[in-house]
């Protein structure tokens, strides 16, 4: 398969990369392209940012989550029908698992998807020592994998310069520049960047943004070396649904929709409740789930019928109070989940399930109030990067899924956290419990990329099976007979 592609990376996590990946992708879509997008590494926010440019979901691309056959596999699908894919790396190109590894690094992913990478070189208060940075990256891996560089925060004059120096002494093209621009930055709070909703005049930024970039980056260039890029053998989704199975002993046909319907799924989705992986909610699709979207925050009641129920991470702390009002909803949820809902609740939605949860002012919100205790803010980071869960009884929804890789970044913490897992944090000694799990729930801070270990959503859409027998024997079956 060829896919026209190139991934954007930098020396450090606050380089701009977000900013520019947007405003590239804008110029791109301003030329009549049909673009994809991918957030490399657990990233909630960027990929919105994206998806508001392109006007369609984004992807995240995650070496730690997935094998290399699966990672081809999710860019392929995320690319198809499109004319080209915009990558976004994370923190700087070489920084990986454990701060001391390559491992799910922007490097790694170039490398796997054979991907041409451009350098974002910070310039500010640097001129030629700007030479001594780029031939670091360049020379400290036999084959980087960059293929081009982009000056950030460089004068007009100073960049002509600058650009010929380093393809003389170092061959390597320079793409262009992106001058200081004031009015164009996206501020940040204790999780990343505010929400895209939450940039007043988005869009324009985004247009001013692209514009200026049309005018001091060579785009054509950037398109040429996309095009370049070798092509991929990806496999077809009947090859990946085999290679699956064998790998993580699934059932032939784990992918098959169930006959009887498909599952009535509530997916708690508003500004509380945002941090998705798409590809989560694709997969958990293709399982034969029905994701009826609802808002803790607006909706007064769960929508009917449900037989299943998901809580991912999000903002709860900053919707404290309107989360705490919404009483009807709160008791609805608690009810739904006594009476043996199933329910996958992460970080954010982990908090909400609390007796109460504090907000960003420290007050006590009420909770659904069915995790015993309160979850409270902290100073600082209380456990974050990946970890290698495996549940202590090897169930998980009364199935054995084995070990799940997952992924923490919190301020808050719980008095109650669960014991039910052990997470390992990779190249180090560390290891602590977490998570509830019992036959119906499974809650805890830790985020779950479900192709890291599709058993997990297929052991939760299990457990939403049974739930429906249980409470209609004979099932959908029965109803379209008219019994």
């Amino acid at each position: 398969m060829h896919i026209p592609r190139f991934l954007l990376t930098a020396g450090a996590s606050g380089s701009g990369k977000t900013l520019i990946t947007c405003g590239l992708l804008k110029a791109l879509k301003n030329r009549g392209l049909t673009v994809a997008s991918f957030k490399c590494g657990p990233d909630y926010i960027d990929p919105m940012f994206h998806a508001r440019v392109i006007g369609t979901k984004s992807g995240n691309l995650d070496t730690f989550f997935t094998d290399q056959g699966t990672t081809r596999y999710l860019l392929g699908q995320g690319s198809r029908d499109c004319d080209i894919a915009v990558m976004e790396g994370v923190m700087g190109y070489y920084d990986g698992v454990g701060g001391t590894t390559t491992r799910a690094s922007a490097y790694e992913l170039a490398e796997i998807t054979k991907t041409p990478a451009i350098l974002i070189v910070n310039c500010k208060g640097m001129s030629v020592s700007v030479l001594a940075y780029i031939k670091g990256f360049l020379e400290f891996m036999p084959h980087s994998g960059i293929s081009g560089v982009l000056l950030n925060q460089i004068s007009p004059m100073l960049y002509q310069r600058v650009k010929k120096m380093i393809e003389a002494k170092l061959q390597i093209p320079v793409f262009g520049y992106i001058p200081r621009m004031e009015d164009c930055v996206i501020e940040s709070r204790h999780l990343g960047l505010v929400m895209p909703k939450e940039v007043q005049d988005l869009q324009e930024k985004l247009q001013r943004l692209a514009e200026i970039l049309e005018n001091t980056v060579d785009i054509e260039g950037l398109m040429a070396l996309a095009r370049r890029a070798p092509e991929l053998e990806i496999e077809t989704e009947a090859q990946m649904e085999t290679q699956i199975e064998k790998e993580k002993e699934l059932p032939d046909g784990w992918k098959k929709r169930r006959k009887d319907g498909p599952l009535r799924i509530g997916l708690a989705r508003d500004e509380a409740f945002c941090f998705l992986y798409e590809e989560n909610l694709k997969l958990l699709r293709e399982l034969g789930a029905e994701l009826v979207e609802f808002s803790p925050i607006h909706d007064k009641e769960l929508p009917p019928d449900l037989e299943g129920l998901l809580l991912y991470g999000g903002y709860p702390e900053l919707y404290g109070e309107q989360l705490e009002k919404n009483e009807t909803m709160r008791q609805q949820i608690q009810n739904a989940l006594k009476q043996g809902l199933p329910v996958m609740a992460e970080c954010g939605g982990f908090m909400y399930l609390h007796d109460t949860f504090e907000n960003m002012e420290g007050r006590k919100c009420a909770g659904i109030g069915v995790i015993p205790g309160n979850a409270y803010k902290t100073p600082k980071l209380s456990r974050f990067g990946y970890v290698e869960m495996a549940s202590k009884t090897g169930l998980v929804f009364e199935r054995e899924i084995g070990a799940c890789p997952a992924h923490e970044f919190h301020y808050f913490d719980s008095e109650n956290c669960g014991s039910g897992f052990l997470a390992v944090k990779p190249e180090s000694s560390r290891s602590w419990e977490c998570m509830h799990s019992t036959d119906t729930l499974l809650a805890g801070f830790p985020h779950f990329y479900y192709y890291g270990n599709p058993r997990l959503a297929e052991a939760f859409l299990n457990c939403c099976g049974k739930y429906r027998e249980s409470q209609n024997p004979g099932g959908r079956a029965d109803e379209a007979k008219g019994l």
